[in-house]
């Protein structure tokens, strides 16, 4: 099960790094890059299919739809799939837990923002009563079959470091694989957050230009955080790329004097398994 292949890991404390996936292309795009473990990033997801912020737009079966196809393009990779709050209560979360599983997930993040969410590293947030976020956490990992749950915390942001750790220690004791508290702001808050949450496996959510510092994965695991996301790399990267690319395109009519900035024809194809596709053709057109 890729759940507990990523619980194995963890408790070797290896380090995890997951970029940030947001269809079928961007995680074959991440397997090619050779990384075994990937992450689908409400963020990602919502800006890529709706055009819109990180605000909570999203459904339930939208994001297990999105985590269906991602799995299917990846199916030798550990996915492990934004679940925001659970979308509604305990109910709701057994129901996540059960769809994200149906689509081949190793693991979800589950947070304690009052839905609508939105991304951590935005001003405004809110966070539920914290009994209301540990009966989601129960319930999810009482019927969980083998996927790798991480409880999130957003408290830091509005309670303060020391609700956030309690927050974190209380979902620990429940039972959760992972604890994230999101957005410290230093690398004091980092340290302190390992230090009093030692014997849990610990959730690093570098964003570029994001509220936390930016560290390395050696730097993390020196600290004690072993499974790390950069869920919005590929995304930002990718918008800069085709923003670029389009800004010459309108001013120039055609890419024909700045071919370096596009993958060649032949080797786009090989990315999506065109090879293959021709193969299988030949073989059913030829069938005797």
């Amino acid at each position: 099960m890729r759940g507990d292949h990523l619980r194995a890991r963890l408790a070797k404390r290896d380090s995890v790094l997951m970029p940030g996936v947001w269809d079928s292309l961007s995680a074959k795009l991440a397997v090619e890059a050779d990384f075994d473990t990937v992450f689908v990033s409400g963020y990602c997801v919502s800006a890529a299919m709706l055009g819109k912020p990180d605000f909570g737009f999203l459904t339930q079966t939208e994001m297990a739809e999105v985590a269906r196809r991602v799995c299917a393009a990846a199916p030798n990779t550990s996915v492990v799939v934004d679940a925001d709050t659970g979308y509604g209560g305990p109910l709701n979360a057994i129901r996540t837990v059960e769809l994200w599983e149906q689509a081949g997930a190793a693991g979800m993040f589950l947070e304690d923002q009052v839905w609508p969410k939105r991304c951590g590293h935005m001003p405004g947030k809110q966070v539920v009563p914290v009994e209301d976020w540990l009966a989601k956490l129960r319930a999810a990992v009482e019927h969980r079959t083998h996927l790798h749950i991480t409880a999130r915390t957003d408290a830091r942001a509005m309670n303060g470091l020391d609700n956030a750790i309690e927050r974190a220690k209380m979902a620990r004791d429940l039972g959760v694989d992972a604890v994230f508290v999101e957005a410290p702001e230093s690398v004091a808050e980092l340290e302190r957050i390992a230090t009093e949450l030692s014997d849990v496996a610990l959730v690093a959510n570098m964003v570029e230009t994001g509220k936390t510092p930016l560290l390395t994965p050696a730097e993390l695991a020196d600290l004690g955080f072993h499974l790390i996301v950069s869920p919005l790399s590929g995304l930002f990267t990718m918008v800069r790329a085709i923003r670029e690319s389009l800004a010459l395109l309108r001013n120039e009519g055609s890419l024909r004097g700045h071919l370096d900035r596009l993958v060649a024809f032949d080797d786009f194809g090989a990315l999506v398994g065109l090879g293959d596709q021709f193969a299988l053709e030949q073989r059913y057109n030829h069938a005797p």
